[in-house]
C-alpha cells in the first residue's frame, strides 16, 4: 500500500475482474467499430469472466492466467481463440495500469505466440473467368454484378455492399469508397467509414466493371417507380442492405455448381491481388489499388507471390554486370547514384 501511495497507484479492492471488464467494454463501445466491439464482448463473456471474473482485480496474478492457458491447451482449445482471449485480457488490464489502478499487468507475459495466418485460397484467372461467365449465363442478377465488381476492383466485402450510387461516376469510370458495411451476428448491419485514411479513396473501373454497374443501374431503374438511382448499389428487393452471410452462401452455392475451390468473400479480393501480381503489376501499384495503408502490408500479404519479380530484379542486375564486364555501355550513360550512410 505504501509503495502504491508513493507511485500514485490506487488499487480498488472492491472491484472484481468481471466488473472491471464490463466497465472496460462499456468505455470501448464509443471508439470501436460495432462488429469489433461485439467480438470483444463475446470473448469477455465466454472466455474471460467465467475463469477470472470472481477474483478481485488487485489479486489477479500471472499464475492464474498461465494455469487457464495450460488447461485450455490440454483441452485442445484452438490456438487462435486462446490468443484472442489472453490478448483481450492483456489489453483491458493495460488500461487499468495506464489509469494507475494496478501496479502491473498480470497478463503481460502470458499471451501465447500469435498463430500464423492460414494461407488463403485464390482462384486462377481461368477459374475466376469461369465463375463470372457462369453467373452471367445462369443468373444475371444483382449478385452477378456484385461479384464482377469485387473481382474487378479488389474491393473489400463491406465496401462493395456499402457502395452508394452517389459515389459511382460511370462517365469517368471511377467510384469513391466512402462507407463500409459491418454485420453483427449475421443479422444487424451497420454503415461506418473505413478504418484508415487510405481506405477512403478513388477506384478506377475497367470496362468489365463499368458494364456490370451499367447493368445493375438498369435493373434498379426498371424496378424503381420513378426510374431513379439512389441509395445503395447492391440491395435486397426492398432496398435494404444485403446480408454478408447470404452473399457468402450464394457464392459457395454457385462455386459448388462449378466444382471450383471453396473460397470466402474476402478471397475474391485476394484473387484480384494475385492476378494483378501475376500479370507483372508492380507491388507499389497493387498496394495503391487495394488501398493498403502501407506498402509493407501488401508485401506481408502477397510477398510469396512476388518471387518472379525478385527473379527479374536479380537477372537485371546480373545482365548489367555482364555488360559492364564485357565493356559494353549500360542502357543509360549516367553515373551511379551515391548512397549515403544512415549514420
Amino acid at each position: 500500500m505504501l509503495a502504491g501511495e508513493m507511485r500514485g497507484v490506487y488499487e480498488d479492492r472492491r472491484i472484481t475482474v468481471a466488473a472491471f471488464l464490463q466497465a472496460w467494454l462499456a468505455a470501448k463501445k464509443e471508439v470501436l467499430a460495432p462488429n469489433t466491439h461485439a467480438g470483444y464482448e463475446a470473448c469477455v463473456e465466454r472466455d474471460l469472466i467465467p475463469p477470472f471474473g470472481h477474483h478481485r482485480l488487485p489479486d489477479l496474478r500471472p499464475k492464474h492466467v498461465d494455469e487457464w492457458t495450460a488447461a485450455q491447451r490440454a483441452a485442445s482449445r484452438g490456438s487462435v481463440t486462446m490468443y484472442r482471449a489472453v490478448s483481450t485480457l492483456r489489453n483491458a488490464l493495460n488500461t487499468a495500469v495506464r489509469s494507475w489502478g494496478l501496479h502491473y499487468n498480470p497478463a503481460r507475459c502470458s499471451v501465447p505466440p500469435r498463430p500464423r495466418a492460414a494461407e488463403r485460397t485464390c482462384w486462377s484467372p481461368e477459374q475466376a473467368a469461369t465463375f463470372l461467365r457462369h453467373n452471367a449465363e445462369h443468373y444475371a442478377d444483382r449478385l452477378t454484378d456484385l461479384f464482377e465488381v469485387m473481382l474487378g476492383t479488389g474491393m473489400r466485402r463491406g465496401e462493395a455492399l456499402a457502395l452508394h450510387w452517389e459515389d459511382v461516376h460511370l462517365m469517368d469510370r471511377k467510384l469513391y469508397v466512402r462507407w463500409t458495411l459491418a454485420a453483427i451476428d449475421n443479422t444487424t448491419v451497420h454503415l461506418r467509414q473505413p478504418k484508415t485514411e487510405a481506405g477512403r479513396a478513388w477506384i478506377s473501373l475497367s470496362p468489365r466493371v463499368t458494364a456490370a454497374l451499367h447493368h445493375q443501374a438498369a435493373l434498379q431503374m426498371a424496378a424503381h417507380p420513378d426510374g431513379r438511382l439512389d441509395g445503395l448499389v447492391f440491395t435486397r428487393p426492398d432496398g435494404l442492405p444485403l446480408r454478408p452471410q447470404w452473399v457468402l452462401d450464394q457464392l459457395r452455392k454457385r462455386t459448388a455448381e462449378l466444382d471450383l475451390p471453396r473460397i470466402g468473400l474476402h478471397d475474391l479480393r485476394h484473387t484480384a491481388a494475385s492476378i494483378m501480381i501475376a500479370e507483372g503489376i508492380p507491388a507499389a501499384v497493387v498496394s495503391k489499388t487495394l488501398r493498403h495503408a502501407t506498402l509493407a502490408t501488401t508485401i506481408n500479404l502477397y510477398g510469396h507471390l512476388l518471387k518472379d519479380s525478385a527473379d527479374q530484379a536479380v537477372l537485371a542486375l546480373a545482365h548489367a554486370l555482364d555488360r559492364a564486364a564485357a565493356g559494353r555501355p549500360s542502357r543509360e550513360n549516367k553515373p551511379a547514384p551515391t548512397i549515403r550512410s544512415a549514420a
